[in-house]
């Protein structure tokens, strides 16, 4: 049985926990590159491909020689070779996007994972649990929910907020059916987080900070670089204690700030996920949109720090975190997401369907057709177009309240969207 959930938890170790923990972690990212070297080296001088079966008989014997592997609990260890064996095999299979895999480096978040049968969990009352690790005994956590299934894997990690436990859990939950829910479009931007066809408003990402978390960032970054270069100046280098805390310090804001990002994002996509039937989406290449414009030495970019800008506007919405919430959400509240070309979607009215780039000059935010002359807001008009080419796509069948046109007008100097390869016919 495998895991079809997660939950995560805020953990609370002991004095004499917090070290162990801490030090486990960076055994945990020596033992990742320390495999991983040993995987290419082999492949570059054998041609031999080293998998995680033949790397714990090595553990097992290396445990008896080195020490600060001895301390380290063996299913932690081993699950780490497991999870570099999945890291080759998603980089090999060519329907996943994940790259070669990479080192890992001290300033990464300090990580420790355990198989199923290695952890015991207990409520302890209507707020707490206990969990229990080899080695280390048992590690209250905040019990926010209920675990809701039989635990599969466990994760010990650190932020800059602090300890976190989280478990792989199997619910042997089925997906609903379909429900039955008007479809929509939504138009993720920057200066509309999303915008709903079905309605008015956008919604908008509330501030993931305060004016004075921002001052404090602020201020804190500044006292960072200060402290960086009289490290560089006076000490060769080597970060002092003072220069530390200033970095856990920031570390904690930024923490905080992507927690109340990954809240909004859950919530809004939940709230798609179960109102809606069909979820139209553009097919963002998110990778190519926040490329840097620096350029090279011989051919400098123009407008760098209007781009960097723009960049960081992009990745704050966190477009491809939606559509991953989105993909699993649907299938679990019996919806549909269907994933259309982004092709002009900005520049189409949602009316008549003719692409004139007069009909939106500029970047503001009114769109006024200049063929029939319809007026809407920008954002909301792309989204119903997504939603018409989702509904044309994935969703035809799909009950709606409101109507699309059934015949479009062809578009003027539309770019060809990606269809599927025809299948060549054999005499």
């Amino acid at each position: 049985m495998k895991a079809d959930a997660g939950r995560t938890y805020r953990a609370y170790p002991t004095g004499g926990q917090d070290r162990i923990l801490t030090g486990w972690g960076h055994t945990a990212r020596a033992l990742w590159n320390v495999a991983l070297e040993q995987r290419v080296y082999l492949w570059k001088q054998r041609r031999h491909s080293l998998r995680s079966a033949e790397q714990c008989r090595q553990l097992t014997v290396a445990r008896g020689d080195l020490d600060w592997i001895e301390d380290f609990p063996a299913q932690a260890g081993q699950q780490i070779l497991r999870q570099l064996d999945r890291s080759y095999d998603n980089f090999w299979n060519p329907a996943h996007s994940a790259r070669f895999p990479a080192r890992k480096k001290r300033g990464d978040r300090l990580s420790i994972p355990f198989p199923g049968q290695a952890v015991e969990v207990r409520k302890l009352n209507r707020r707490w649990g206990e969990v229990r690790l080899p080695k280390l005994g048992w590690l209250r956590f905040r019990l926010s929910r209920a675990v809701g299934g039989m635990i599969r894997n466990a994760t010990v990690s650190r932020d800059g907020r602090g300890w976190h436990i989280s478990f792989g859990v199997h619910t042997g939950r089925k997906p609903d059916a379909p429900n039955g829910k008007p479809p929509c479009g939504v138009d993720f931007g920057v200066a509309a987080s999303a915008y709903v066809s079905t309605e008015t408003e956008p919604r908008l990402t509330p501030p993931t900070l305060t004016a004075n978390e921002k001052r404090r960032l602020k201020h804190l970054e500044q006292k960072k670089a200060r402290q960086l270069t009289y490290a560089k100046k006076h000490q060769g280098g080597k970060y002092g204690r003072r220069l530390r805390t200033t970095i856990a310090q920031i570390a904690k804001l930024t923490a905080r700030r992507a927690a109340r990002r990954r809240d909004f994002t859950h919530k809004l996509t939940t709230d798609l996920a179960k109102s809606h039937g069909l979820i139209g989406i553009e097919d963002l290449r998110v990778k190519n949109m926040s490329k840097s414009a620096k350029g090279s030495v011989e051919a400098p970019g123009k407008n760098v720090r209007a781009k960097a800008g723009l960049n960081r506007s992009i990745l704050d919405n966190t477009p491809g975190e939606r559509r991953r919430q989105l993909e699993y959400k649907t299938h679990a509240y019996g919806s549909v997401l269907v994933a259309v070309p982004p092709f002009h979607t900005s520049r189409t009215c949602a009316r008549c369907g003719r692409v004139d780039p007069d009909s939106r000059k500029g970047c503001g935010r009114l769109f006024a057709c200049a063929h029939c002359g319809h007026e809407d807001d920008a954002d909301h008009n792309a989204s119903m177009e997504i939603e018409a080419r989702a509904r044309r796509t994935g969703g035809s069948d799909i009950n709606s309240t409101r109507s699309a046109p059934e015949a479009r007008v062809p578009a003027d100097g539309r770019r060809r969207m990606r269809e599927a390869p025809k299948p060549v016919r054999t005499s």
